[in-house]
């Protein structure tokens, strides 16, 4: 027991190595990931005693877990069986391809990083970048839904800010689950979108067992009473109005079974901005017909890096209004119809509460007076065009429709949209696209006005 043994020194490291990980492995690290876990059990409590909606135990599973209860549900079990048949592949190959869409689709959600970091950070990016008003909330339809049901958040696509923005002004509700695009599906931001409780999704795959997979997915969650947003449109509106809906995500949720365990509630949201941060790549995207945007961080950092170096030289401006409204909630088990119906009656009800701010009205006055107008003029013009929307969400600052035409011109002359001279306001040279995709946003809601 006491002779000595000699080797070689790459061989004493690998064995101090492999002693090493098998400590890590059965003592080190059960312990460690015991101790996050208390962490993060007792930081859920404490979420869920201020939530109005607590966090789901579906969002709180393993993310491994998930993936292979998905897998191995009897639906997908025989999708997988159909696409080996299809393919002529065997079926352990099929059931590979399953666990890799499974993989990117279901989430890794994160309570701490949800709550204590993505949260305050949508609050600190909304507030910073714009002057965020709620127009005309209905405060007693949302606390009046039925505590047990799933809460889906319909909403209007005008900006990748949305995102944001819900996400800070539902932060009280409780934690949101989106649907996202390819867009997002870039490093180190896929991981973060993972962590906020997010799914990606092809929109445009046609693969059977894909598409079963997606479904699967989002009914379970459903079931479970996970919280989610949905954009009916599936991707930006590249003229400023809203769009069409597309049926894919509005199908899953429809199709749920004979006698579903909850029920569920949509929620109309409508959004609207003073400024599209994407507006002149949405604008170029609409006259060239191409549908392609690249989410590169370096932009992103450079954008949140220069709007840091304005605030710190005293020389920041705010992009004017953001405007958030909240339509009468509509539960599936009171509306009889397809999801066609279905659809059209969510994209209506979001249309009427779009708001109305000062900068898509200010365009829609120039637009009408032909592209320049006496600037004493304005004012009257703007009051002419509010009658034309009575019963609209309408935000006026201060209840003033003199102060919205004076922030609207401000928004705009810090772009270079307007030039003023001679007592008149005009629209500058070359960027009567931008002022046609912001009055397009409202332009659904005037009555009896010929513009």
């Amino acid at each position: 027991m006491t002779t000595t043994v000699e080797m070689p020194v790459w061989m004493l490291v690998l064995l101090i190595a492999f002693a090493a990980v098998t400590f890590a492995s059965h003592f080190l690290l059960p312990s460690v990931r015991w101790f996050f876990r208390k962490r993060m059990e007792r930081l859920v409590a404490k979420l869920n005693t201020r939530l109005t909606r607590p966090i789901e135990p579906f969002k709180l599973a393993r993310r491994y877990d998930m993936i292979q209860r998905l897998i191995y549900d009897p639906e997908v079990g025989r999708a997988i069986a159909a696409h080996a048949a299809e393919r002529g592949i065997p079926e352990n190959v099929a059931f590979q391809t399953a666990r890799r869409y499974a993989g990117e689709i279901v989430p890794s959600f994160s309570a701490w990083t949800y709550f204590q970091f993505g949260s305050r950070v949508a609050r600190w990016l909304s507030q910073a970048v714009y002057n965020v008003r709620v127009v005309g909330r209905a405060e007693d339809d949302l606390n009046g839904v039925d505590p047990d049901a799933t809460i889906v958040f319909v909403m209007n696509h005008r900006s990748n800010m949305d995102y944001v923005l819900v996400t800070y002004l539902a932060s009280r509700q409780g934690a949101i689950s989106y649907a996202v695009g390819e867009w997002a599906r870039v490093w180190p931001l896929s991981r973060l979108i993972r962590a906020m409780g997010a799914y990606f999704i092809r929109r445009e795959s046609a693969n059977p067992l894909y598409r079963v997979i997606l479904a699967r997915y989002i009914r379970m969650a459903t079931d479970a009473g996970v919280t989610q947003a949905v954009f009916p449109e599936g991707g930006l509106s590249l003229t400023g109005e809203i769009a069409e809906p597309k049926l894919g995500i509005l199908k899953y949720l429809l199709d749920r079974g004979t006698a579903p365990e909850r029920d569920v509630v949509f929620v109309p949201v409508a959004l609207n901005y003073d400024r599209v941060l994407e507006d002149r790549i949405l604008v170029r995207a609409g006259r060239e017909g191409k549908r392609r945007f690249r989410a590169r961080i370096g932009v992103i950092v450079r954008f949140v890096l220069r709007r840091l170096w304005l605030r710190l030289t005293g020389r920041y401006r705010r992009f004017g209004y953001a405007g958030v409204s909240f339509g009468a909630p509509l539960a599936l088990s009171d509306f009889e119809g397809g999801v066609q119906a279905l659809a059209g009656e969510l994209m209506r009800r979001i249309a009427v509460q779009t708001p109305v701010l000062p900068v898509p009205l200010v365009a829609s006055a120039l637009l009408k007076a032909g592209g320049e107008v006496e600037r004493l003029a304005l004012d009257q013009a703007v009051r002419e065009l509010l009658v034309h929307l009575d019963g609209a969400s309408v935000y006026l600052p201060d209840d003033n429709a003199a102060r919205a035409v004076e922030d609207g011109l401000r928004s705009l002359a810090l772009r270079g949209l307007v030039q003023e001279d001679d007592g008149k306001v005009r629209i500058a040279p070359g960027q009567k696209e931008l002022f046609l995709f912001y009055h397009a946003s409202i332009r659904h809601l005037f009555r009896d006005c010929s513009n």
